[in-house]
């Protein structure tokens, strides 16, 4: 239901309001059915018990050519390359398991009952989570990641071609466009990460190009709409689909995972600085009086932090002096 106010204007200025109700109905069929979630799966020869998800729901409230199709259609072009490699051969130290998820509109039921049913080992086997929803909506290249692959994010995207200029790289423009490399923070339940990274604890990106496309949710979500406006030429697919193939390479291939948790322990800190902040400021419930008399204590959560932040430096200085470290700086 929704309440529409017109407003209209007389010659002689007297204004009057006319209120219209409007009520929107819609009719559907009720009934439960099975959903299916299709996995494709490459073994890995060292690590065969850490695995490497990409991700992708195939279910549209319409044509879907975007939402998610769009998505689709990289990953099945992943997929594509990487039988190209075994074919020559290769062979990933980790598993990498391509996910086909289902029911994503209705909540993502698919991804979340099978992260319900296999919780126990998700998060200690796999290593990473990478989703792509969208993946072409319009101009400009977006990511949201957790703070420990941010890194690896910034790299990979230095080594893939722009779609709109062949003299630059996505990092190239990303900064141009930005003047910062803005990487987002996960959050919420906008799309099939949520589950793995919510539930699961398990580090996770998203990947899209555009934002807020203007028929989303609509009947002009359709093949027309892409090809002539969203990504005529599928080059923007084609980006997509290298940043995304790549970050799984390097997660699945590197001898040392490439994280970075020192980039994550200094988001725990400014998070805690914030909470400080808005103490002080008085715009949170727990008044900064009340920790500076001790009632309620930051001790133990910034001893952790202080911990965390100690592991993650020494990690990264053994990483970089490792000959594998340095190995995969030079890829």
């Amino acid at each position: 239901m929704g309440l529409c106010k017109v407003y209209a204007s007389s010659s002689i200025d007297i204004k009057a309001m006319l209120q219209v109700l409007i009520i929107f109905m819609g009719e559907a069929e009720k009934k439960i059915a099975t959903i299916h979630n299709v996995f494709a799966v490459i073994r890995g020869s060292e690590e065969p018990d850490r695995y490497v998800l990409l991700g992708n729901h195939r279910d549209a409230w319409t044509y879907g050519a975007v939402d998610p199709n769009s998505g689709t259609a990289v990953l099945l072009d992943i997929a594509r390359r990487y039988a190209l490699m075994m074919r020559q051969g290769w062979q990933p130290r980790r598993t990498i398991v391509l996910c086909s998820w289902d029911a994503e509109e209705f909540g993502m039921i698919g991804s979340t009952e099978w992260v319900e049913q296999n919780l126990l080992n998700l998060g200690s086997k796999v290593v990473a989570y990478l989703n792509v929803d969208c993946a072409v909506q319009g101009p400009g290249f977006f990511a949201g990641a957790t703070p420990q692959l941010d890194n690896l994010l910034i790299e990979v995207a230095k080594k893939v071609q722009d779609p709109d200029s062949e003299s630059m790289t996505i990092y190239d423009n990303w900064m141009i466009t930005n003047k910062v490399i803005n990487i987002q923070r996960l959050s919420g339940v906008d799309s099939d990460f949520s589950p793995l990274l919510q539930h699961a604890g398990v580090p996770s990106v998203d990947l899209y190009y555009g934002r807020d496309f203007p028929v989303y949710y609509t009947a002009f979500d359709s093949y027309n709409w892409m090809t002539n406006h969203g990504d005529p030429l599928f080059q923007h697919h084609v980006a997509v689909s290298g940043v995304w193939g790549l970050l799984a390479l390097h997660l699945a291939d590197d001898p040392i995972l490439p994280f970075n948790y020192v980039s994550y322990t200094e988001q725990l800190w400014e998070l805690l600085l914030t909470v400080l902040l808005s103490a002080t400021l008085g715009t949170t419930q727990i008044s900064y009086a009340t920790w500076v008399k001790g009632t309620v204590s930051l001790h133990p959560i910034t001893a952790s932090i202080q911990e965390l932040t100690s592991a993650a430096e020494e990690a990264e200085g053994e990483a970089s002096s490792s000959p594998y470290g340095q190995l995969d700086k030079e890829q």
